[in-house]
């Protein structure tokens, strides 16, 4: 009997041994992801796509099951924007995309979209890879999970141009570290919120309230959402570097993300009015870093990563200063951007005509 128990007791533990970690998938149910909107994208780890849902004040992290490991192999899709609204049945003056993520394991681009204009607009997430080959990401039956936030704008709160506020909710997203970070604006006085939202999904809390200091304006803002941003080692320490409108780069110790609490961040650069920052990624080439960041109606410009704590704060009403950046001259139209390995990105061009391509291109 004895002997009988040790071997059973051995063949538990071999089998415990045996048995594959814990995945992060294994924590989704299957079922319909019932977004309301599709807007920004990011992809985690186990080819794990988070869809930021601001209509529904919502993150939601989807099983893509692509996980085959792809090569980065050149893209040229002419017409995609309205290849996506064939695909849709319907015409390429209904549809709008949202974003644009490369998923890092099969290197296949996904787009998410809304089909239709206005507060009816249908979320629809598609991909595709390098041969042009386009497919939608069923949400009808898919393993998922969902966490709100909890202090979104109201669904009919305005701003000041009677735009919803609810539409910037989430401007932003990233899987950073077991965290999903989620940039956008809250219900709070002080409505500029940065969020660090661990992942499984349990729930996500009221956020840090953030401040920033706008050169061009000359004042301390609270109100306006970061745009776009990426994460960065600044003094061997993890940073937020945050892009805003008319556009200041900002930083922010990615370990003052707590909740509840109110931060200041630094800014380091004043890039330029009447513009919006779309994309920033970061990327190393010749043995030296740099941001690439496309804008609305500044091009694509591309900034040194290396060193940024030689720049001093900005606290003095000034129109440009900081991070020296070039613009790059023919990346015109650029509307989304993201890394598609460690030579090349993935862009959507909008040509004069209207249509939008997806291209790849070799890091500058």
């Amino acid at each position: 009997m004895f002997t009988i128990r040790i071997f059973i007791f051995l063949s538990l533990a071999l089998m415990l041994v045996a048995a594959p970690a814990a995945k992060y998938t294994d924590t989704l149910q299957p079922g319909k992801a019932a977004l309301l909107s599709a807007g920004p994208l990011a992809f985690g780890p186990e080819g794990i796509l988070f869809v930021g849902d601001p209509m529904g004040a919502s993150i939601f992290a989807l099983d893509t099951a692509d996980t085959k490991p792809g090569k980065a192999a050149p893209v040229n899709i002419t017409g995609i924007s309205d290849k996506i609204a064939a695909l849709l049945g319907t015409t390429g003056d209904q549809i709008l995309i949202n974003d644009l993520a490369v998923n890092p394991i099969s290197k296949r681009a996904y787009i998410s979209v809304a089909r239709g204009r206005g507060p009816d607009a249908a979320p629809v997430v598609v991909r595709t890879d390098a041969s042009g080959k386009l497919e939608t990401l069923s949400l009808d039956n898919i393993r998922h999970s969902r966490v709100a936030l909890p202090n979104a704008p109201a669904p009919d709160a305005k701003d000041r141009r009677n735009q919803p506020l609810r539409l910037e909710a989430i401007t932003d997203l990233s899987f950073v570290d077991g965290n999903v970070i989620v940039a956008g604006l809250s219900n709070e006085e002080f409505a500029s919120n940065l969020r660090s939202i661990p992942f499984p999904f349990k729930e996500a809390s009221a956020g840090t309230s953030v401040e920033i200091y706008h050169g061009q304006h000359g004042r301390f803002e609270t109100n306006s959402p970061v745009r776009t941003f990426t994460t960065w080692e600044v003094a061997n320490q993890p940073h937020l570097l945050a892009a805003y409108t008319c556009t200041p780069l900002v930083k922010f110790p990615l370990a003052d993300l707590k909740p509840g609490k109110k931060i200041t961040g630094v800014t380091i650069a004043e890039l330029g009015n009447r513009n919006r920052p779309l994309d920033m990624i970061i990327y190393k080439k010749g043995g030296a870093n740099y941001i690439l960041m496309n804008n609305s109606s500044r091009g694509v410009m591309k900034m040194p990563a290396d060193k940024l704590e030689s720049f001093t704060s900005i606290t003095a009403q000034t129109e440009k200063q900081g991070v020296p950046y070039e613009t790059l001259e023919g990346w015109k139209g650029v509307e989304q951007l993201d890394r598609y390995d460690e030579g090349n990105a993935l862009m959507l061009v909008r040509q004069e005509g209207g249509s939008a391509d997806l291209q790849s291109v070799a890091l500058p």
